[in-house]
C-alpha cells in the first residue's frame, strides 16, 4: 500500500535520512523503532510531504507522492497523529473532531464517525464541550487519535503515542490502536520509542539507527533478536 524506496531527506545541509526503504501492506500494523534522534519522525514528515525527500521515491498504491503537498497527501488518506498531540487547545473536543473532518462533505457519515470515536474513547463524550488544552495528557492523546480518525485515514501514521503518558494510559492507547486496525481495517504505521509495546502490537517492524534502516523482520522475530533486546528492550 505504501512503499518507500531509498529516500534521502535533509534539513539544510544535514542529512537526516540515508537511503531509507520500507513497505507497509494494507491492513498491517508496522512499527519503526529506534533511539531518540534516529530519524523516525523525519520518516513520517517525509511521508506527509512536510519535509520532502531530496531523492528517492514514495509510492502510495503504486503512485509517486513525494512531490505532492501535505494537503494533497491528506486528501489521499494518509493522516498523521503528530508527536506531542498538537491538538487545538483553545477549541473544544467537538471542534477538534470537526477539524479532523474538515475535508469531508457527507454530514451524516461525519456524525456517525463522531459517535464511533466517542465509543472508542468514552471519556471524550463526557468532555465534548471542554477546551482541548484543559484535558489531561492521556485525554489529549485520545483526542489527537480521534481527530485523525475523523478524516477516515487509509493509512494512519502515529508518532510516539505513548510519549509522556502513565503506564495504564499507554496500555489503553495501545489496545485502542489494535482495535482500530482489527475492527476498522485501518493500516497503521507506528513510530515509537517504547519498542517492547510497539513490537508486541505490530505485525512487522523496522529498526532505525542514524537515519538508516538496520533491521527489518516480523515483530515477533525482532522481539527475540538479541541485538534488539539489548539495545531497545533493556534485556
Amino acid at each position: 500500500m505504501l512503499k518507500v524506496e531509498s529516500i534521502n531527506t535533509f534539513y539544510g545541509n544535514i542529512q537526516a535520512l540515508k537511503g531509507v526503504s520500507l513497505e507497509i501492506n494494507e491492513g498491517e500494523i508496522v512499527t519503526l523503532i529506534g533511539a531518540n534522534g534516529a530519524g523516525k519522525t523525519t520518516t513520517l514528515m517525509s511521508l506527509c510531504g512536510i519535509v520532502p525527500p531530496r531523492s528517492g521515491q514514495i509510492l502510495f498504491q503504486g503512485r509517486p507522492i513525494q512531490g505532492l503537498s501535505g494537503d494533497k497527501i491528506v486528501q489521499m488518506g494518509i493522516i498523521q497523529v503528530p508527536e506531542g498531540r498538537r491538538i487545538f487547545p483553545n477549541m473544544s473536543v467537538m471542534e477538534n473532531l470537526e477539524m479532523g473532518a474538515y475535508l469531508r462533505t457527507n454530514k451524516i457519515l461525519v456524525k456517525q464517525d463522531v459517535n464511533m470515536v466517542m465509543e472508542l474513547f468514552p471519556i471524550l463524550a463526557q468532555r465534548r464541550s471542554q477546551m482541548g488544552g484543559t484535558l489531561s495528557g492521556g485525554e489529549q492523546q485520545m483526542l489527537a487519535i480521534s481527530r485523525a480518525l475523523m478524516a477516515r485515514p487509509r493509512v494512519l501514521l502515529l508518532d510516539e503515542p505513548s510519549l509522556g503518558l502513565a503506564p495504564l494510559i499507554i496500555k489503553q492507547i495501545f489496545e485502542i490502536i489494535q482495535k482500530i486496525n482489527r475492527e476498522q481495517g485501518t493500516t497503521i504505521f507506528l513510530v515509537e520509542q517504547n519498542a517492547n509495546q510497539a513490537l508486541k502490537l505490530a505485525h512487522r517492524g523496522y529498526v532505525m539507527e542514524n537515519g538508516c534502516i538496520t533491521l527489518a523482520d516480523h515483530a515477533e522475530a525482532l522481539l527475540g533478536n538479541e541485538e534488539v533486546r539489548k539495545a531497545y528492550l533493556g534485556m
